[in-house]
C-alpha cells in the first residue's frame, strides 16, 4: 500500500511559476515511477511529467522546456517546478507512483493549479 499526499497547488498569473510537491510513503519498491497526471473540465487525464528512481524524465510536448520534474529517492517525495505558466496549464494535477516490480499504480488525492490573470 502507497500513499500519496500533495501540496503547492493555486492561482497564479499567465507566465509566473509554481512548484508541486508529493510525499510518498508505504510499501514503496526501490525501482519505480513517480509522476505527474493532469485532468481539465471535460478532458482526459493526461501525462505530464514522469521520472523514474534512477532519474530518467519524460514530459509531455505541451510542458517541455516549462516543467521539471524532479526527486528524492531518500526523502519518497516528486517535486515538478512549472514555470512560465499558461491559461492551458489549468488543470487538476494528480500525482503518481506505479510500483515496476508489481505494476500496482497509486494517485494522490489532485491539487487544482489555476493560470489567470
Amino acid at each position: 500500500q502507497v500513499q500519496l499526499v500533495e501540496s503547492g497547488g493555486g492561482l497564479v498569473q499567465p507566465g509566473g511559476s509554481l512548484r508541486l510537491s508529493c510525499a510518498a510513503s508505504g510499501s514503496i519498491y526501490t525501482i519505480n515511477i513517480m509522476g505527474w497526471f493532469r485532468q481539465a473540465p471535460g478532458k482526459q487525464r493526461e501525462l505530464v511529467a514522469t521520472i523514474s528512481s534512477n532519474h530518467i524524465t519524460n514530459y509531455a510536448n505541451a510542458v517541455k522546456g516549462r516543467f521539471t520534474i524532479t526527486r528524492d529517492n531518500a526523502k519518497n517525495t516528486v517535486a515538478l517546478q512549472m514555470n512560465s505558466l499558461k491559461p492551458e496549464d489549468t488543470a487538476v494535477y494528480y500525482c503518481n507512483l506505479l510500483n515496476r516490480p508489481t505494476f500496482d499504480n497509486y494517485w494522490g488525492q489532485g491539487t487544482q493549479v489555476t493560470v489567470s490573470s
